[in-house]
């Protein structure tokens, strides 16, 4: 059976190997990209969009309350004549 102290060691120089490799320039390079492509886009924080969530939410209600007052209004002139 294996020490686990040996495989901890060679574990633990793979990780130095990676580390020192280029696939680390790989990953760096990538999320160079993919920061790049998303800072071109045309995105909102998440606060920004709940904000504009619950402006939206407020002026349906708004509309809603506006539309039944119209209504009723229109029903009250259709009875008047």
């Amino acid at each position: 059976m294996l020490d686990p102290k040996i495989l901890e060691e060679l574990g633990n120089k793979i990780s130095a190997l990676l580390a020192n490799s280029p696939a680390k320039d790989i990953e760096k390079n990538a999320k160079a990209v993919i920061s790049g492509v998303l800072g071109k886009l045309d995105l909102v924080t998440r606060e920004e969009f709940d904000i504009q969530a619950q402006l939206l939410a407020r002026t349906r209600e708004r509309l809603q309350a506006l539309e039944a007052r119209v209504e009723a209004l229109e029903q009250a002139r259709d009875g008047k004549q």
